[in-house]
């Protein structure tokens, strides 16, 4: 091959794999390195990758379109993939594969490499969105192919002179904007509680401060614009939250989570902004979509983060099911006011521009304007096939006994 394109973290796995991919192939290594708010040395991993054997290396500053087109599409779906995980990783390796096969077509590459293994969604993510959007080009993951140890990689590295990363800490952690993922090392254990020492966004709740602390957050139609009455574009927004209910130990996730590959996972995440901004985006929505609306909405989001997970982002369905969650979030417009307290995130006042119901009418004006006595008709009606179905099962009695 002459030229290999290959997403590069600056981590053991990507480092060896530039010497991998040079000795394998014989080929010219472009890597490239997308920020999605992972907050590390982008210059440092730049000068490692050159080091190590890359011809060349590209940067690339994502974030606001991470924020704008990824994470906005997740909170408006209301994005929790099994109810717990906001699809932090997951939301950006579609955009990372795009970057990728866009440096590779400007560079008149033949591939393109990752460095997953072969046990975790990861390389699902990779592979189908990589051969999705460039067909033409061959998909490598040597890891997989290799499988070998992180001894193994070790040795290799050490033999060829490679900077292997030191390891503080036990844990294989993954983070951009919208969270940190934390695995390996004492979380294997699912009945185990996660050491103090796997957090880094997040308080302990029980150390965090004895007041609460409250924000308020401004939608339009459906799209986070302001924190606390100042509106701020998107990546600010998310690094203020994230900082503000983080120090509130808001954020911490703890769960066994399904893989795609059918494996069973402990899993551990750090998502403060993220969770803040869903629960108030959901909790607006319930003020401003009538019940029938926020029902098969449920359904819709539910199929979203799925199709997230999963790896299948360049799906037709998630188009489709975006369509509909656009249409849905013209009347998504208001603030949510949340509080956020020793670890727990909890909406306590919201407003709307065009709420389902007229506000200005109190519960009991509301009933006063009602006719009550109509009511009865419609319950009449509204149970008449559960009576008639009961009436045989408990007693016997004919349909007709409905009209005694």
């Amino acid at each position: 091959m002459g030229k290999i394109v290959l997403a590069y973290s600056g981590g053991l796995d990507t480092s060896i794999l530039i010497r991998w991919l040079i000795e394998k192939y014989d080929a010219e290594v472009v890597t490239v390195t997308v920020n999605v708010g992972q907050r590390e040395d982008l210059k440092a991993l730049e000068e490692k990758a050159l080091k190590i054997g890359a011809t060349r290396h590209y940067s690339i500053d994502a974030r606001r379109e991470f924020a704008e087109k990824y994470l906005w599409s997740a909170v408006k779906a209301n994005a929790l993939y099994q109810g717990k995980y906001p699809l932090s990783t997951a939301l950006a390796r579609p955009l990372i594969a795009s970057k990728l096969v866009e440096v590779a077509r400007r560079e008149g590459a033949e591939a393109l490499a990752h460095g997953c293994t072969g046990r975790g969604n990861d390389q699902i993510r990779f592979d189908i969105t990589l051969k999705a959007l460039a067909p033409e080009m061959k998909v490598i993951a040597p890891v997989r192919e290799w499988n070998l140890s992180r001894e193994e990689e070790v040795a290799y590295a050490r033999d060829r002179g490679i900077p292997i990363p030191s390891k503080d800490k036990p844990y294989s952690i993954d983070q951009n904007l919208w969270g940190r993922s934390i695995e390996c090392g004492p979380l294997d254990d699912p009945a185990a509680e996660p050491p103090e020492d796997a957090f880094e966004w997040t308080v302990k709740p029980e150390e965090a401060p004895d007041q609460p602390q409250y924000v308020t957050i401004g939608f339009e139609k459906g799209i986070p614009i302001a924190l606390n009455g100042r509106e701020m574009e998107a990546v600010r927004l998310i690094e203020e939250l994230n900082s503000l209910a983080g120090s509130q130990g808001v954020g911490r996730i703890d769960h066994v989570e399904d893989r795609v590959m059918g494996l069973k996972s402990r899993e551990v995440y750090e998502c403060p902004a993220a969770l803040t901004l869903i629960e108030a985006h959901r909790d607006l929505e319930k003020l401003t979509l009538t019940g029938r609306e926020l029902s098969f909405k449920h359904l819709v989001d539910l199929e979203w983060a799925w199709l997230a997970y999963a790896g299948l982002w360049v799906h037709p369905l998630r188009e489709a099911l975006e369509a509909f969650i656009e249409a849905s979030q013209e009347r998504v417009t208001g603030e949510v006011k949340v509080k956020l307290y020793k670890g727990s995130l909890t909406v306590v006042g919201r407003k709307a521009q065009k709420p389902v119901h007229d506000l200005t009418l109190t519960t009991s004006r509301l009933m006063e304007a009602l006719d009550q006595a109509l009511a009865r008709g419609f319950i009449e009606h509204w149970g008449l096939q559960a009576r008639a179905c009961m009436l045989e099962k408990v007693e016997g009695k004919p349909k007709e006994s409905l009209t005694d």
